[in-house]
């Protein structure tokens, strides 16, 4: 298994819509060789499965975000059934410990070879405040460092979903190996939207990203044909 993407398809684009319909067409104006798409909470449980089998059936390599987070047996399961449907790449939540994820991926690796687990590490909506909420006093960056260790030296993930910001802390600490996929990425002249640890596309790469999603500044452009090929190239200076 080979799950890091060719420099043509370092983008993930999230389908951030609320009917499957929808979805589907907005991905049909897409390339499948210039991007992959990523599938989240609310488009899953509105149109499950069967959207994924229509956007495989489109030649889209598809990322499917529902950060499973509960008791081993339980995200084991879901993994193997996420698994099942083909999908190029699925999450945990590394917050979930071990052998949660020891479990998961041995589930994942026992239905096929062609789909990569990763780990959450810090929601990029998370900063240092949102941690102490919970009783963590680590700087986001010390606690994305833990808990990339543990995924991926420790459960043997394929690799993590971490900010931009700590992706080269990440290369660093864990080599070339690790997939490692960098949300919240906006161009200068964009807002954040709920994202605080934000980079641009070709400071993500830089720093040792594997592929970028982006959402919100494509799905909701004037013009998304256009702000998509803005990323794209903006991908292919840093290279």
């Amino acid at each position: 298994m080979n799950p890091i993407p060719e420099p043509a398809t370092r983008l993930i684009v999230a389908l951030d819509f609320s009917e499957a319909e929808a979805a589907l067409a907005f991905a049909r104006k897409l390339d499948p060789a210039r991007c992959a798409l990523k599938v989240g909470f609310e488009l899953f449980v509105v149109a499950g499965p069967d959207l994924l089998h229509r956007l495989h059936g489109l030649g889209f390599r598809v990322f499917l975000d529902l950060k499973f987070h509960d008791i081993p047996n339980t995200v084991a399961a879901a993994c193997r059934a996420a698994a099942r449907t083909g999908v190029w790449l699925i999450n945990v939540h590394a917050s979930g410990g071990e052998e949660m994820m020891r479990a998961a991926h041995a589930a994942v690796r026992e239905t096929n070879d062609t789909t990569a687990l990763l780990a959450v590490t810090v929601l990029t909506s998370s900063d240092a405040g949102t941690l102490r909420e919970i009783g963590v006093n680590r700087e986001p960056a010390e606690q994305v460092r833990l808990l990339g260790e543990l995924a991926v030296r420790k459960a043997g993930l394929e690799g993590l979903v971490c900010s931009a910001q700590e992706a080269a802390m990440l290369r660093r600490l864990l080599g070339e190996e690790p997939l490692l996929v960098t949300p919240g990425i906006r161009l200068e002249d964009a807002g954040g939207d709920d994202q605080k640890r934000v980079m641009t596309p070709e400071r993500a790469i830089s720093a040792g990203a594997s592929a970028i999603v982006v959402g919100r500044p494509i799905t909701r452009a004037a013009d998304p044909s256009m702000a998509m090929e803005a990323f794209i190239t903006r991908l292919q200076k840093s290279e």
